[in-house]
């Protein structure tokens, strides 16, 4: 076995490293760092998230520097700020036996004088976020002509978030003698090109496959309407009364409005995005890390830089835009040598989209059936009988034990345990009981009706397009908004320049005819109609007699005027979590 002596690591380190507990290095590790510490070369790895990628590439950057000289001899940018901080925490606790060598972190959101007066007292490793450090640097704050060494971390998170210019404008005020090392979990075409133009003949290190999911993450997927995901969400959460999860949303909309629900319920939730404050988004953070807050509801960019070891459960509330990005969410969970759970609420138009992952992770998914109530009932009581029997005994007691005897003499064993535990089992019994049937769909019945493409649904033409001012998303919303349907509800968008088309379900319909009967878009009637085949297009009007194709809609509807639209908010119900009992107990 693969010793952190054998890898060439300085006695300093190696004495953080029996500090840390650390006992033998990860494969990432393993592979990396003799060879960033033998010569010096450039360098592209991948390995996902939650693989030892800090201590990769921060073992040997720390073992690079001069101590006898305060410049800035090594750069870390990273995507987010959180990350920025974590990445600066880990780099002190390696280099706590080295006399003089400062880490500095540099951040947005934090003062920028602050930070300004630690780079002037001297640092060696500067970590830092892109538009902080393009902003240092345009300032005359920070050189980084003389840097050594440059490390992307997250590559390709931070080129998702659009810091690509600022990445090549920070590395343009570099040395071109400087060695890049480029650590990402994926290798989309943006990465490429910075390993293309900043790196001379990078040393390659792939750890596992590309894009591939670490074994230690299972993954399932629930097939729901779209209408049920939050309702199976709760059914998840009640089936796991040990949950520790992160929740991903495409939106910052859905993020915000499934936390506030999950709250209103009961359970210990908060919200993550990008629509809270930098000190919001640190208290939130902080409070998940504590484990005072159970469930962690979050958009893709927020969550970036999340380092908790003891995530249990992935959710994905819905599936991301960009495919890739589920290898990112996969990565919170199933850290550290732990096992973690990956789970996917779709709708049978989606189910395509598994297939799509499977081929990116180098998995399969599993389909599952939610647990019904009465499961659930069963997990939550054994779960409480399990925190029971292996609670410590606290002595403090004994002084009452004979009254409360006496308060139970004239019950039994078996009385006193079903009035125990009905305590907790009748509330979840009674919330089951009555709760709404979630109609679960197989895979055979998503790959039916059109080709799993539309499934049960009817579609429609309607007499405004990309002349309106709509995109598909956007077109989606304002359907989404004007029928009341969960985003899922409204399907198949596909816009044109003066109509679109769409999809609901079949049992949706009166309520499109409704809706749209008497409706007017900044004085316009809006036409909308029931196409007689899906891929021919052909229509019929609602309430009418008059047939035309969908050329002849076309022509008349030429002169659309464009449109802004905003959207609504909504709330939830009932059943609170013995989780955030036992916290407000604690």
């Amino acid at each position: 076995m693969t010793t952190f002596e054998s890898l060439g690591l300085s006695p300093e380190i190696l004495k953080a490293i029996q500090d840390l507990g650390f006992e033998s290095p990860s494969e990432v590790q393993e592979q990396t760092i003799p060879v960033l510490l033998e010569e010096p070369t450039d360098m592209v790895a991948l390995a996902q998230t939650g693989t030892g990628k800090t201590a990769a590439f921060g073992f040997p950057l720390i073992q690079n520097i001069d101590l006898n000289s305060k410049k800035t001899q090594g750069l870390i940018l990273s995507p987010t700020r959180e990350l920025c901080m974590q990445i600066t925490n880990e780099l002190k606790q390696y280099a706590k036996y080295y006399q003089n060598l400062n880490t500095v972190a540099v951040y947005g959101g934090a003062s920028i004088t602050d930070q300004a007066k630690q780079i002037k007292r001297g640092a060696q490793i500067i970590v830092a976020t892109p538009g902080r450090m393009k902003d240092m640097i345009q300032r005359n704050i920070i050189d980084i002509s003389n840097i050594n060494i440059c490390v992307l971390d997250e590559a390709d998170e931070m080129l998702n978030m659009g810091f690509f210019e600022d990445i090549k404008e920070i590395l343009s005020h570099s040395s071109d003698q400087k060695n890049t090392w480029l650590f990402s979990a994926t290798m989309p075409k943006e990465v490429s090109i910075i390993a293309k133009k900043f790196m001379k003949n990078p040393k390659e290190i792939t750890v596992g496959q590309k894009n591939i999911s670490t074994k230690s993450v299972s993954h399932e997927y629930f097939i729901v309407s779209g209408r049920d995901r939050y309702s199976a969400v709760k059914r998840v959460v009640d089936a796991n009364p040990d949950i520790y999860a992160v929740i991903f949303c495409r939106t910052k909309r859905d993020t915000q409005k499934v936390a506030e629900k999950l709250i209103e319920d009961g359970y210990s939730a908060s919200a993550l995005h990008g629509d809270l404050s930098q000190a919001q988004r640190d208290m939130v953070m902080n409070s998940f890390r504590k484990k005072q807050i159970q469930m962690l509801v979050a958009t893709d960019v927020a969550a970036r830089g999340i380092d908790v070891d003891d995530i249990t459960h992935v959710i994905n509330y819905q599936l991301p835009d960009e495919i890739e990005t589920y290898t990112h969410r996969s990565g919170r969970t199933g850290r550290a040598g732990k096992e973690g759970k990956s789970l996917v609420i779709v709708t049978k138009s989606e189910v395509r989209k598994i297939k799509q992952v499977e081929k990116i992770i180098g998995q399969k998914f599993t389909q599952e059936e939610l647990p019904s109530g009465d499961e659930i009932c069963k997990r939550q009581l054994f779960h409480l009988a399990d925190e029971i029997k292996n609670t410590e005994i606290n002595s403090e007691i004994d002084a009452f034990i004979p009254d409360l005897e006496a308060q139970f003499e004239d019950l039994s064993k078996e009385d006193i345990i079903k009035k125990f535990f009905s305590v907790e089992f009748t509330r979840f019994h009674n919330y089951y009981k009555n709760a709404p049937k979630i109609t679960q769909h197989s895979v055979d019945e998503s790959y039916s009706a059109g080709g799993g493409d539309y499934g049960d649904e009817t579609r429609f033409f309607i007499n405004i397009g990309e002349k309106d001012g709509f995109n598909w998303m956007s077109l989606k919303d304002f359907l989404k908004e004007q029928l009341n349907l969960d985003r899922d509800g409204v399907a198949k968008v596909d816009v044109k320049n003066t109509f679109s088309f769409f999809n609901v379900p079949t049992n949706d319909v009166e309520k499109v005819q409704s809706t749209f009967e008497t409706f007017k878009l900044k004085g316009r009637h809006v036409n909308v109609e029931i196409t007689k085949d899906q891929k021919s297009g052909k229509s019929k009007k609602f309430g009418g007699d008059r047939k035309r194709s969908d050329r002849g809609s076309r022509k008349r509807f030429d002169k659309s005027k464009s449109s802004d639209f905003k959207g609504k908010k909504s709330g939830g119900n009932s059943v609170k979590s013995s989780f955030e009992r036992r916290r407000k107990k604690s």
